[in-house]
């Protein structure tokens, strides 16, 4: 056999590369060129790691300032609260000691109906914004009126933050006991007053039904014209539709806003102190009047106590919340 027969032989077991070789020769350029090549081939993804690891390093750094904000504004006066909740300090002597005391007083009598009275007023209120906020949505969404739609998000993005001290004015002289209302419609004939708790509850709705309606319009701008299409292609009614397509998927979207307006409704505090006062047991209301020294003595932490049940509460929320609101956004991306 020929020398170039034992050659193509060769290049015919080893695979393309030695065709490469056998082709261009031990001392071309080509086949000089090409371990260089390889080289600056395995060099490029190095450096892009390279690039990348600065890149994630600057990105913390860029996240500091706001870790450290986080820190002071929210770590410490936690970290204060769980320290004073636990702690009881001793009227004769001035010592401090660890106890479960304010936390066990924080779950009876007038502090335990308090806690219930706001999961009571929480949850009536979410349930009924949820429901007006997602008939309001639904109508601005199938609107043919675009001004109709940008005034109602308009709105709704003032109205969700109105509240307070002004929304209790605006309610007490709408529909208090010498309201505009209340005397030309006579309702206090009826048994009417707004300083109850479903006059509180219409007060919260004022500013829960506008964040339902922030809340779930993108999740029904989401719902996409071709699954009603096809579902009336097969047939489907408009109540088929909404219970076997629309609602499943919407249904992320609607807890998380139902689960939002609880937690606004619990937190919220001045709109209740100046309406209501303690006509209405709140948590909020009883925080504030502890923290105001309006407790036994040896007891000046329980107010702490009540807020670490509020922070629980609250924690719970967020933690049904966001999960929620992730499972909605991977079904309407």
């Amino acid at each position: 056999m020929t020398p170039s027969a034992h050659s193509c032989d060769a290049a015919v077991a080893d695979g393309p590369g030695a065709v490469t070789g056998a082709r261009h020769g031990a001392g071309s350029p080509e086949a000089a060129a090409a371990p260089a090549g390889g080289t600056q081939a395995e060099a490029r993804p190095s450096r892009t790691a390279r690039r990348s690891g600065r890149g994630s390093g600057r990105a913390w750094l860029a996240v500091v300032p706001l870790l450290l904000f986080v820190a002071v504004a929210f770590g410490l006066p936690l970290a204060a609260m769980v320290q004073g909740a636990f702690t009881s300090t001793d009227p004769q002597t001035g010592a401090s000691s660890a106890t479960f005391g304010n936390l066990d007083e924080s779950l009876r009598g007038a502090y335990l109906t308090a806690l219930w009275g706001s999961v009571k007023l929480s949850a009536v209120c979410a349930v009924i914004g949820a429901v007006l906020g997602l008939l309001l949505a639904q109508a601005v969404v199938t609107s043919r009126h675009r001004a109709l739609r940008e005034a109602v998000l308009t709105a709704s993005g003032v109205l969700a933050n109105f509240g307070g001290v002004p929304l209790a004015f605006a309610f007490v002289a709408t529909l208090g006991n010498a309201g505009v209302l209340t005397t030309r419609l006579g309702l206090d004939r009826h048994g009417w007053s707004l300083y109850s708790f479903w006059g509180l509850a219409l007060t919260y709705l004022y500013f829960l039904v506008p964040l339902m309606v922030l809340a779930v319009v993108p999740a029904l701008d989401g719902l996409r014209p071709s699954w009603r299409e096809a579902a009336q292609s097969s047939g489907a009614t408009t109540w088929q539709y909404w219970h076997h397509v629309g609602l499943p998927v919407l249904m992320p979207s609607l807890l998380g806003g139902l689960v939002l307006l609880f937690g606004s409704a619990f937190a919220a505090y001045a709109t209740a102190a100046a309406m209501v006062g303690s006509s209405v047991p709140l948590i909020t209301l009883q925080i504030a009047d502890a923290l105001s020294g309006n407790v036994l003595v040896g007891q000046e932490n329980v107010a702490l106590a009540l807020s670490l049940d509020m922070v629980v509460v609250a924690g719970l929320v967020m933690a049904v919340h966001l999960p929620l609101q992730r499972r909605s956004t991977r079904w309407l991306a």
